[in-house]
């Protein structure tokens, strides 16, 4: 009966592995971390982002499947930061996204909306917006 939880564990364990791996090597093949690296002008510590990028992917995956409580004084303004940074991240993440498969280039060439790209730009940051405090204070 062990023998069969042990290779269910390596089973998991594996594919769990397979599946981080390629999401990092998707991040790092859109080039999120190399850019946040050039734009901020500090590509010496290019694996330092790829390490805290691979620890938080970690450490967020046993805070999830164990459950673990995260509360205690003061966690509310850590939530906050932690929410705002994500948030960061993942607007990055899709609009380097959206630039490797050119999509903005193409709608907005195919329905000639050259003076309307900031406003499109806006609005997209601040339904987001909207969308996110709806969800978070109001719980629909």
């Amino acid at each position: 009966m062990w023998i069969r939880q042990v290779l269910l564990a390596i089973i998991g364990l594996c594919s769990g592995a397979v599946i981080a791996g390629g999401l990092f090597g998707f991040i790092v093949s859109l080039g999120v971390v190399s850019d946040f690296a050039d734009r901020t002008r500090t590509a010496n510590r290019i694996a330092l982002y790829e390490n805290a990028i691979m620890l938080g992917g970690a450490l967020g995956n046993v805070v999830y499947l164990y459950q673990i409580s995260l509360a205690f004084p003061g966690s509310v303004v850590l939530l906050a930061i932690f929410g705002s940074l994500a948030g960061i991240f993942t607007g990055c993440w899709a609009m380097a996204l959206t630039e490797i498969l050119n999509v903005f280039p193409i709608f907005i060439r195919r329905t000639k909306l050259l003076k309307a790209i900031p406003y499109m730009i806006l609005s997209i940051a601040v339904g987001k917006g909207i969308g996110s405090i709806i969800y978070f204070f109001l719980g629909w």
